[in-house]
């Protein structure tokens, strides 16, 4: 196991701590199986590991969302989604709520987000996606304070 001075990895968090993982995994194949669209979920993550500057959760789910068919445009602006054409009403409304979510979960939502949420998710969607939300949060916080390397270049190792 590498000391707080060596990069712990992503196999190494595996094997010394299965019951996290499991948990955490759980979180998120319960997302998977809600009937949400996954190509709205790896944005969703996608947005969130940017705003926490997780660099090994950024890296992974934009392997992941190419994977799933999210086409270039909408990854390539994701940073910009507000000013971007590529976005879909749901798409906006997501990735304002992940966005609400991660940076100011207690704070009142804004009518308009409040509006738009309530046009494009049903009530088990909108739990489903704040699930998400909640999942790639925790994973940015354990990830980004451990410092996992991007699994690219922890297989290169």
């Amino acid at each position: 196991m590498p000391t707080m001075d060596q990069k712990l990895t992503y196999s190494d968090f595996e094997k010394a701590y299965p019951d996290a993982l499991a948990t955490l995994l759980a979180m998120g194949k319960a997302v998977d199986d809600s009937g949400l669209e996954k190509n709205l979920t790896e944005l969703v993550k996608l947005r969130v590991s940017q705003i926490n500057g997780c660099t090994f959760c950024t890296e992974l789910h934009l392997r992941v969302a190419r994977r799933a068919g999210v086409d270039s445009a909408r990854l390539d602006l994701l940073t910009a989604w507000r000013d971007a054409p590529p976005y879909s009403a749901r798409e906006r409304a997501a990735i304002a709520w992940a966005e609400h979510v991660t940076m100011t979960p207690t704070t009142a939502i804004a009518e308009d987000l409040h509006a738009s949420l309530n046009a494009t998710f049903a009530e088990h969607e909108l739990v489903n996606l704040t699930i998400a939300i909640a999942n790639i949060n925790a994973w940015n916080r354990i990830a980004g304070a451990l410092h996992f390397p991007p699994m690219q270049q922890e297989n290169k190792q």
